[in-house]
């Protein structure tokens, strides 16, 4: 998983404009945007995205542009569309060229507010996220010179927002991710230190703290910052009670959320709530069954793992066999080279087999993970089930 948020956050260090997802503030806070009348159509229209309810989302976002035709959030938010369709299925690069055009009107709409007051906070703000979101998918594509050419702008325009305002909450998710992965990315990878050599220091504690400030008070920031921690508590922290906290919070306040309810069913894997896990991976699959387009077969293998996973420790070996050739399926789909998920997949079979009383078939199975390349003693663990058939 650390290979995945290491995949998303690729040159993180120079994308920090990855803080912003409707960064915006109200009257209330250090700089205004707009009347209340579109705060409210904002508000609406993120809670939308958040549930990838695309339409309905498209629509309170159209009302915004409509309202504010001159100001950049409106176009902002409608293209956080496009990014929600391609991180959910980072494969399909169907959407990267409308995503493209949708940041290019931002930036567009954000340059003509500061070509005429190079301090306006609001066209700032809008644009280094267009940037940064620009970078990310670039960094996505490996368009490394690009993205490093995006991030850089991104980065100085975040310097910029802080001065203008230190205390926004909404700010506070990205000068948090900044502090927090700035240090700990190189700690988990050396390979990172020397793009440090051109940035300003970290303080990972510092950036804890910013995000939960984030989490709690940004009033349109506040779903982002925590998606930021639970990511970094499953992944990096290893605090899997505060992960699972938010990963409930999440699913519970956005149910149609399959990004979401993976990390709550990862969770409740790691944490052996069986009855949990096995009922959070069939809502996956059926919210994948309901609309197929916007997820990949990566999704449809992990869920059926994990329900054969539960099934097999509830004994009911019939219906985990089922799952689990699903499962490999999926895994001569997905997968290009030998995985872990490969592996382990084979082994499990083998073991319902076993219990099945099928011996020579669980034997066939056990060969085929034995001879596989070695993913966390998964060889070690065939080979003893060649020697010793499993047992409940």
């Amino acid at each position: 998983m650390k290979r995945k948020i290491l995949k998303k956050y690729k040159l993180f260090l120079l994308t920090i404009a990855i803080l912003l997802f409707s960064n915006i503030t109200d009257a209330k806070s250090q700089w205004a945007i707009m009347l209340r009348d579109a705060d409210s159509l904002v508000l609406l229209g993120a809670d939308y995205v958040y549930n990838l309810e695309f339409e309905k989302a498209a629509e309170q976002f159209k009302k915004v542009q409509q309202k504010y035709p001159l100001h950049p959030a409106g176009y902002f938010l409608d293209a956080m569309i496009e990014w929600w369709k391609i991180a959910l299925n980072s494969e399909d690069k169907s959407n990267d060229n409308i995503f493209y055009r949708k940041i290019e009107k931002v930036i567009e709409v954000c340059d003509k507010i500061l070509d005429t007051n190079a301090y306006d906070i609001n066209a700032l703000f809008f644009k280094g996220g267009a940037i940064g979101y620009r970078a990310r998918l670039r960094t996505m594509r490996d368009d490394w010179f690009q993205a490093i050419q995006d991030a850089k702008e991104a980065l100085e325009i975040l310097r910029r927002c802080q001065q203008l305002a230190p205390f926004n909450h909404d700010i506070m998710l990205g000068t948090g991710l900044y502090n927090y992965f700035s240090v700990k990315f190189p700690e988990e990878y050396p390979i990172l230190k020397p793009l440090m050599l051109f940035l300003p220091n970290g303080d990972k504690r510092l950036g804890l703290f910013q995000l939960r400030a984030a989490a709690r008070n940004a009033r349109y920031a506040s779903v982002e910052a925590k998606v930021a921690l639970l990511q970094i508590y499953y992944s990096f922290e290893n605090d899997n009670y505060e992960a699972l906290q938010i990963a409930q919070e999440l699913t519970e306040k956005y149910p149609k959320n399959i990004y979401f309810q993976r990390y709550l069913g990862r969770l409740q894997v790691r944490l052996g709530m069986i009855m949990d896990y096995e009922t959070t991976w069939k809502k996956i699959l059926e919210h994948i069954k309901e609309n197929p387009s916007l997820y990949n077969n990566n999704i449809a293998r992990e869920a059926t793992y994990y329900i054969g996973l539960a099934l097999l420790y509830r004994q009911d070996y019939f219906n985990s066999l089922k799952y689990f050739q699903k499962s490999l399926e999926g895994t001569k789909l997905v997968d290009k080279k030998p995985t872990g998920f490969h592996s382990y997949t084979l082994i499990k079979i083998g073991n319902n087999y076993d219990a099945l009383g099928n011996r020579s078939e669980a034997i066939k199975y056990y060969k085929q993970a034995y001879e596989l390349p070695d993913f966390n003693d998964s060889k070690k663990i065939a080979k003893r089930y060649l020697e010793t058939p499993y047992k409940p």
